[in-house]
């Protein structure tokens, strides 16, 4: 990664701990830090605040959808797979950025993934 970046990336997990040192549950603050682990590479700890976040926010599609990336990246398919297919439920549906997302490249080629978007995207096929 280059030094800038990394510069960067190394202020805002510090700017965004330091917001939820008084506030645990500053969800504002929960979603770009657990960004910005996943960016750094610190996958168990991203996945340790979309945990949270999916707890403070059950219904959020967004934050399922991330969760699912989370476990995508640890290599749990089966919880990723789960939390997509409950993102799904709750509205998520942009299938263009499924199917490049990084997070989920591993996962694509999992048939469980394959047969999930068939069953919401008939028309789209995979």
């Amino acid at each position: 990664m280059e030094k800038t970046i990394q510069e960067d990336l190394d202020f805002q997990i510090r700017f965004f701990e330091d917001l939820i040192r008084d506030d645990q549950d500053f969800i504002d603050a929960l979603i770009p830090l657990a960004d910005a682990y996943t960016r750094k590479g610190w996958f168990d700890k991203g996945l340790r605040l979309d945990e949270r976040l999916a707890g403070l926010k059950p219904s959020d599609p967004f934050i399922l959808y991330n969760l699912s990336c989370s476990y995508a990246l640890l290599n749990q398919e089966q919880k990723a797979l789960e939390a997509l297919k409950r993102a799904l439920d709750l509205g998520y549906e942009d299938l263009d950025w499924m199917e490049e997302d990084p997070d989920l490249a591993a996962l694509r080629k999992e048939d469980g993934y394959k047969s999930l978007i068939r069953s919401y995207f008939p028309e789209e096929g995979t």
